[in-house]
């Protein structure tokens, strides 16, 4: 019994003996065979700096270029209305008709009041020439009776004639020149005659011309050329000047305006960041993107920045002019405008998997140094550009980025360098391409919408909505 208890015993012992000596086997195993394992791959980017145009997106509304409210200038009933709701109309283009008969029948006494004036007027002139005959004959006996007055002068001297005689010669002579002055005077009367009954006449011709006028506007037409409204009244509708209800307005919409918002802030930080010289004044075109995702096909341009801050947002309204033949565009439309307001000066362009984020959600980015090891670079971003993050601080010339194979990487870790190559092409990508973002999107404002455009734009925005952190507004 006691020899069997002790035969367990050592077979126990033993055991153990054997399990442990597995274990390390195993341990040992696992340190070699970890050894053995090949570094990682990874694919690095290296990095150039350059000019780098910085897109911003906005919000907007589209305005109409011009707007008119039409009314009516006279008083009357609507008899038709003249043009289909809704459609294009012309300047000038008749949209509604008013009664005319009140009108008419004005034209007709103004024209009766024009006829008399001028025959007042007629009237005026005869009366004048009268006048002057009559003066004319009232001077020639002034003249007659004067030279038989001076005649009996001389025979009353001698007592050739009574003094009777002479007396009534001089009286004759008198009574003529009464009648030369009564003529005089009647010849002022019918030239004043003559002035009234001009002015008569102008009288009658502007409110004849005024009535006429009247009788012209009972066709309202249209201010300028546009998209109508729906129209508020319809025939048989009593209409009257200076109403305060538009009959219908018209909106112009080729060209159409965009209106931007931007808050103050940002534009004050973009100015600085000009005057100090760390980023240049951008373009001045504006590309939009509609309300169900497409790019509009043709480019814009910033038409004026208003001189306010709006104190309820705290935001300046841009306002930029775009082309609109086939009126896509209507007033009130939402629309995402992009602008290029600023280039940064010296930025470098990293591929979006190429930053990861802390607990603190800073981001940074892995780099292989001199000797293949991972080094870990917190890095400052400034917006994106294209698809990809445009960095200003924390990265040099040369250094080389890890954009793949970078997951599960620790710091100081021995890698193999493999240069990322373009999808496109083969080649091994650089930082840099041919050329430069800021000349790129030059060539791009220069250049007209293709039919692809709709298709970039919305790759575009599609990386940007990916990207963890939004684009800043620097302005």
């Amino acid at each position: 019994m006691k020899h069997s208890y002790l035969a367990l015993v050592i077979a126990s012992v033993l055991s153990g003996a054997v399990l442990v000596g597995c274990d390390k086997n195993e341990d040992a195993a696992g340190d070699a065979e970890q050894q053995q394992m090949p570094p990682t791959v990874v694919n690095v980017q290296t990095v150039t700096f350059d000019s780098v145009p910085q897109v911003q997106t906005f919000s907007g509304r589209t305005a109409a270029y011009q707007t008119a409210d039409v009314r009516p200038q006279v008083n009357g009933v609507i008899e038709e209305v003249l043009f289909q709701e809704g459609s294009n109309v012309k300047q000038g283009q008749p949209l509604y008709r008013i009664n005319t008969d009140n009108y008419t029948s004005s034209v007709a006494s103004s024209e009766a009041a024009v006829q008399q004036a001028q025959a007042n007027y007629q009237t005026a002139l005869a009366n004048n020439a009268n006048a002057k005959a009559e003066l004319a004959s009232r001077q020639a006996s002034l003249a007659q009776a004067t030279n038989d007055f001076q005649r009996l002068k001389g025979l009353v001297d001698i007592d050739a004639i009574s003094k009777q005689q002479y007396d009534q010669a001089q009286t004759q002579v008198r009574t003529a020149q009464a009648a030369v002055e009564s003529a005089q005077a009647a010849i002022g009367q019918t030239q004043a005659a003559i002035e009234s009954a001009k002015a008569n006449i102008q009288a009658a011709k502007a409110n004849l011309k005024a009535i006429a006028l009247d009788l012209n506007r009972t066709i309202v037409r249209a201010p300028l050329s546009g998209r109508s409204d729906r129209s508020s009244v319809t025939a048989g509708t009593l209409v009257s000047s200076g109403q305060p209800e538009p009959l219908v307005t018209i909106s112009r919409l080729d060209p159409i305006y965009v209106d931007i918002s931007q808050s103050s802030s940002d534009l004050l930080r973009l100015r600085q960041q000009i005057s100090e010289g760390k980023a240049q004044a951008g373009m001045n075109s504006v590309e939009l993107v509609l309300e169900d995702g497409s790019v509009y096909p043709v480019k814009g341009k910033l038409a004026l920045s208003e001189a306010k801050v709006d104190e309820s947002t705290g935001a300046v309204t841009l306002r930029a002019i775009f082309p609109n033949p086939n009126n896509v565009l209507l007033p009130g439309m939402y629309v995402s405008a992009r602008l290029t307001q600023s280039i940064i000066t010296n930025a470098a362009l990293i591929p979006q998997s190429a930053v990861t984020r802390t607990a603190k959600g800073e981001p940074q980015v892995s780099i292989v140094d001199e000797n293949n090891k991972i080094q870990v670079r917190p890095v400052t971003i400034n917006g994106t550009y294209d698809g990809q993050w445009v960095v200003t601080d924390g990265l040099k010339p040369g250094d080389r980025v890890v954009i793949l194979g970078g997951a599960n990487l620790r710091p100081d870790q021995e890698v193999v360098v493999k240069p990322l190559e373009n999808p496109n092409s083969g080649a091994p990508a650089s930082g840099a391409s041919t050329a430069k973002p800021a000349q790129q999107a030059a060539q791009t404002t220069n250049q007209p919408a293709s039919g692809n455009s709709k298709n970039a734009g919305n790759s575009s925005a599609n990386a940007e909505t990916t990207a963890k952190e939004p684009t800043t507004a620097t302005n």
